[in-house]
């Protein structure tokens, strides 16, 4: 039994965790052996196997109710099982949960037609989907959207602007874009439109290349023409996408924090590792006290990290939501994983330098966690404010 004091919010739903794990051994590390060596983005076909095969095991957007094609799973469940992924050191383990591609909250707000349309085959790992949020000059600072959705007298909707950084378009089924609703009736304010992804006024732009491989795009909407119905959430949903989108965020930013929790936690249990067999001087490393520093230091910062992700994540299942936390939360793990990752590198030197070593690839990963779902500063804004400051 663990003797760590993270293990005592652990206990309640470790057989759901020990089971996403076998899973994890027995199917995801074999395919993932014959994945290239500098890991990066898996392939699309490969990534939509391990997404269908994790839903039909139930892991898979598991807090999903039951009548969605979810498990119906406590949200503390579903935060172990994405800080099982990050420590499991299996590039195809964060892709059997739902991350950026798959369920959306803002689809919760959905009417009934859309939910069965678009967030049920979500659930069931049968159709991706991208968020376009961010524009140009518009990323943190999301209430100032420049891209507009303008009512037509017939009731149908046309959507103009370009959208950039958009992660999964170039696989997505559906797009999720948020638009400066413009209607005749005085209606103003972010508005969420489910659009397919073969619109024909609907084209991707231009591609990015992240640090760690994966595809970045731009959406230009070039007048794309929907109908009422695309609007989520109906009537009610127009300039209602952030107020929404607020409550998702939190859930979004405590799974990142997770995630974050495990990467960390396999960085430094690669770093001990090394500093038990290395040599150096006539001795193991690990017997030198800036090794020791290293490592000692990272183990202090994880266990904080992870009892402040599991007590917010504990909070979500009692129905306390509260921004601040998971803004808090998600800040402290994700800069913590940066340091760890950076700490491990370090005792490992040359050998965790090289391309195909993991701690290689998790120094490049690990970077974009401090940027997505908002920014480390933007959390602290978030906290701030809460605080009564600013």
């Amino acid at each position: 039994m663990s003797t760590a004091p993270s293990s005592v919010l652990e206990t309640e739903h470790r057989e759901i965790t020990e089971a996403f794990m076998s899973f994890v051994r027995r199917e995801l590390v074999p395919l993932s052996a014959e994945l290239p060596e500098t890991w990066g983005m898996p392939p699309a076909d490969l990534r939509a196997h391990v997404r269908k095969r994790s839903a039909r095991l139930g892991f898979y957007a598991g807090d999903y109710p039951e009548e969605l094609g979810g498990s119906g799973m406590p949200f503390t469940a579903v935060v172990l099982l994405h800080q099982a992924a990050g420590r499991s050191g299996c590039p195809l383990a964060p892709y059997a949960l739902a991350g950026s591609d798959g369920p959306s909250p803002l689809l919760r707000q959905g009417t009934p037609e859309q939910v069965e349309r678009y967030l049920k085959p979500l659930v069931r790992g049968e159709a991706t989907r991208c968020l376009a949020l961010t524009e140009p000059n518009a990323g943190s600072d999301a209430f100032h959207l420049t891209s507009t959705a303008t009512r037509q007298p017939a009731g149908d909707w046309v959507l103009t602007g370009r959208k950039t950084f958009v992660s999964n378009a170039g696989h997505a089924d559906f797009a999720i874009v948020v638009a400066r609703a413009a209607g005749g009736n005085g209606e103003d304010g972010p508005t969420a439109f489910v659009v397919d992804m073969d619109h024909p006024r609907l084209r991707i732009g231009q591609r990015y290349d992240g640090m760690s491989g994966e595809e970045l795009c731009e959406l230009v909407l070039d007048d794309v023409r929907v109908p009422a119905e695309a609007v989520v959430g109906g009537e009610e949903g127009i300039g209602a996408a952030l107020g929404h989108g607020i409550d998702s965020l939190s859930r979004g930013r405590l799974v990142v924090a997770a995630m974050c929790d495990g990467i960390a936690e396999y960085a430094l249990e690669l770093g001990v590792a090394y500093a038990r067999e290395r040599r150096a001087f006539g001795e193991r490393i690990g017997a030198y006290q800036h090794v020791q520093e290293h490592l000692v230091g990272s183990r202090a910062e994880v266990e904080a990290a992870k009892l402040l992700t599991l007590a917010c994540a504990r909070l979500v299942d009692g129905g306390v939501e509260a921004p601040e936390n998971a803004a808090l939360a998600k800040l402290t793990s994700s800069e913590t994983a940066v340091r760890v990752v950076d700490r491990s590198l370090r005792v490992h030197g040359a050998t965790g330098w090289v391309r195909g070593h993991p701690l290689e690839f998790l120094y490049r990963y690990v970077r974009m966690m401090t940027i997505i779902e908002g920014t480390s500063e933007i959390q602290k804004v978030i906290v701030a404010r809460a605080m009564g400051l600013g």
